[in-house]
């Protein structure tokens, strides 16, 4: 019997893949597409996902970032990592990295869904196989979560994401968060001659529509769009619990509030991490309190930047106060890192 089932073969459950069989479990993942996937991402990770990658002995190419901007036309706010550079990494680039580690530790990967799941006191079935515990890194709309009934509605604003490269070079080695009074829009360097830009907003509009509201930024761009628009949303999942039985959920999949402060993949990255050691300690319920632990800073933070925004008023201030309090703006950025 598998030890370890992972359904959903991204980073979160690469990651988890690669960590149960470094903890000398067998880990299959099962994955309807072949890497690497694109998809709607900042592509933009913390110092702290940079060292859970190194962690699993995976190094992809991209560009050190040395820390964060805000921006608003008028005002700018920087504070840089105290830890260490974070790292702009395109996600197809990540994805391929991850999947050769997992290739050479062994680990196999399945084409196919898991569309159903029965489980009782000693294993799981899922997609054909059985084994002793499911992983659900299925995504952001998890079909595992749902077929749990582990999701919570969400009586919130819905925001959704949109993302495409453009051939110029890197101008600054900080991500840069333009705010307007309708969305942000995120800069991140991913090669020498690459940038990632990727809009978030609860306005439901195309993304040119969305960088119109960013007229400096668009100037500096100059239409050398090079990859298409991308998208996601909505980004807020709220979920009742991440373990369920024999069933964990790690990354996207475990719930979600924004994008806004970049994190998602980091923390995926260390959930991974920590999913793991709960299962080789025996204490799978333990993961639940760790992944609260783990998360809580992200949590509070960007839960708090996302209720604010829904206020008119705020966009207008979050850069100036950001810029006025340097030291505030430091000691959130490195919270989040």
């Amino acid at each position: 019997m598998i030890d370890v089932l992972v359904a959903g073969g991204g980073p979160a459950g690469l990651a988890t893949a690669i960590h149960a069989t470094l903890a000398g479990m067998e880990a299959v993942v099962v994955e309807p597409r072949l890497a690497p996937v694109d998809k709607a991402c900042g592509e933009g990770l913390m110092p702290s996902g940079v060292a859970a990658l190194r962690a699993l002995g995976v190094r992809p190419p991209g560009r050190a970032l040395r820390g964060i901007s805000y921006l608003d036309g008028r005002h700018r706010a920087q504070a840089a990592f105290r830890d260490g550079p974070g790292l702009g990494v395109r996600r197809t680039e990540l994805h391929a990295a991850l999947s050769a580690r997992a290739a050479e530790l062994g680990v196999k990967v399945l084409p196919g869904r898991v569309e159903d799941v029965r489980q009782d006191g000693e294993e799981v079935r899922a997609a054909g196989l059985r084994a002793r515990w499911l992983v659900a890194a299925d995504g952001l709309h998890s079909p595992v979560r749902a077929m749990l009934g582990l999701g919570l509605p969400d009586p919130g604003p819905r925001r959704y994401g949109l993302r495409r490269h453009y051939r110029v070079a890197p101008w600054s080695d900080f991500v840069e968060v333009h705010w307007a009074a309708d969305g942000e829009a995120y800069v991140t360097p991913v090669g020498d001659e690459l940038v990632g830009v990727a809009v978030l907003s609860s306005r439901r509009r195309g993304y040119a529509e969305h960088l119109a509201d960013f007229p400096a930024l668009l100037e500096r761009l100059g239409g050398r769009a090079v990859t298409p628009v991308r998208g996601a949303g909505p980004l807020r999942q709220r979920v009742r619990a991440r373990v369920a039985g024999r069933v964990l959920l790690v990354g996207d999949a475990a719930g979600y509030v924004d994008a806004l402060t970049g994190e998602g993949v980091s923390l995926a990255l260390t959930s991974a991490r920590v999913l793991v050691g709960c299962l080789r300690a025996g204490a799978p319920q333990s993961y639940e309190g760790a992944w609260l632990r783990l998360s809580r800073r992200h949590r509070l933070l960007t839960g708090a930047l996302v209720s604010a925004r829904r206020h008119r008023a705020v966009p207008r201030l979050v850069v100036p106060a950001a810029q006025r309090l340097p030291a505030v703006f430091g000691a959130v950025v490195h919270a989040l890192a």
